[in-house]
């Protein structure tokens, strides 16, 4: 567990063929049911402090206590998920860290002198995301992302649907 950000809650892996992802979690890791959302709508998007309009289609599933995030970019705009692809990589992109006090942990996290690389918010005030730039050590880089609303039920449902999941409907469309 992290001194500064606490318990790891989420590997987010950004991917080419979100399609072909899911399949290997479900069908060679055994890892499922996941939640895809084909059209994430965000109700506001930074990459370094400037607005973006990145599209995305993301996929929930849960391994135990630990969410697995897949995450495929459907266009160019500019984001952290962008660079990492364009960069030659695919994998695991980010370690997520929940709060339920999220302006009280962004607040101290910016004031402890991370940087803020990309932002947004999901479905009202207690959606909100950041990606802190670890640029100092590239690689894998840290978000913080609020579960006070509605986003954390979400979750929570996520979580109790592995733990009982028998292999059937591996892929549940969720609206946006």
């Amino acid at each position: 567990m992290s001194r500064i950000f606490g318990r790891v809650c989420q590997n987010g892996y950004v991917v080419r063929d979100i399609e072909a992802a899911m399949k290997h979690w479900t069908e060679v890791l055994g890892v499922g049911p996941f939640y895809y959302i084909e059209r994430v709508k965000m109700d506001w998007f930074r990459y370094h402090g400037e607005p973006s309009n990145a599209e995305v289609s993301i996929a929930l599933a849960n391994t135990g206590d630990l969410q697995i995030e897949l995450i495929q970019q459907r266009n160019d705009a500019p984001s952290m998920y962008r660079d990492f692809l364009m960069s030659g990589r695919e994998g695991l992109q980010h370690m997520s860290y929940w709060t339920r006090d999220y302006q009280k942990d962004f607040d101290r996290f910016v004031a402890t002198g991370f940087k803020i690389g990309q932002e947004g918010q999901i479905g009202g005030p207690q959606g909100r995301f950041v990606y802190f730039d670890t640029e100092t050590h590239p690689g894998t880089v840290i978000e913080v992302s609020d579960i006070s609303g509605g986003k954390g039920a979400f979750f929570d449902r996520i979580r109790e649907a592995a733990a009982t999941w028998d292999g059937s409907r591996a892929i549940r469309p969720v609206r946006s």
